[in-house]
């Protein structure tokens, strides 16, 4: 599966995208993940892709052609399916069946936005090149579309056969709670005593999973 991000700050994904189980799983080949700046098809001399919006209105506007160019590059001549996300606080909320969805397609590219946003003309364009879905990433607006299309790559790659070792590792795939523990058994802090719950260290597991799944229910 290929990711390509659509972004004019590579360095502020590839950092997160190259460590850990996501490294792992590029280094593996299970995945893949490219990036596509604006910068690089814009025809002016300053390689400036924004500019003012119509209408009036605070701060700049990411031009449309620039967008949708780097995409095409990413995507044109790919074979199988590929699918294009825009990212907008009124989208349709990315939740774990989404992220399921999304593994049928053989290219994502992701569309990161800046600044006041992307000329809505580059939304009409960029469903020439895939399916288009656009989602929100939480309640919260942030600074740019990078951090909600890293959290994508990272929902849908964990999800990839191999890439976590074994599927039980997918935590809504099976009996969970967000309530963990480990060693030791006893924690002293404060000249207080911190004990694990008695049920986890019993090894019946029928009355594990019910306490996990009360946990989870709580949550």
């Amino acid at each position: 599966m290929r990711f390509h991000l659509i972004t004019l700050f590579e360095e502020a994904c590839d950092a997160y995208l190259s460590a850990s189980i996501i490294g792992r799983a590029r280094t593996e080949k299970k995945v893949f993940v490219e990036y596509r700046s604006p910068r690089d098809f814009v025809t002016n001399k300053w390689g400036k892709v924004d500019e003012r919006p119509y209408g009036g209105g605070p701060g700049m506007v990411l031009q449309a052609l620039p967008i949708v160019k780097a995409a095409e590059k990413a995507l044109g001549r790919r074979k199988g399916k590929k699918a294009v996300i825009w990212f907008s606080p009124s989208g349709k909320p990315f939740t774990n069946k989404e992220a399921d969805a999304l593994l049928k397609y053989d290219d994502v590219a992701l569309v990161c936005g800046r600044y006041e946003g992307i000329d809505e003309r580059a939304k009409t364009m960029l469903k020439t090149l895939g399916a288009l879905k656009e989602y929100s990433v939480g309640e919260a607006v942030y600074t740019g579309a990078e951090l909600p299309a890293m959290a994508i790559v990272d929902a849908v790659t964990r999800r990839i056969p191999g890439v976590l070792g074994k599927d039980a590792s997918v935590e809504e795939r099976r009996v969970a709670s967000r309530t963990v523990y480990t060693r030791p058994e006893v924690v002293e802090y404060k000249a207080k005593k911190y004990r694990v719950p008695k049920v986890l260290l019993t090894g019946n597991h029928s009355d594990i999973d019910v306490w996990r799944g009360a946990k989870g229910k709580k949550k």
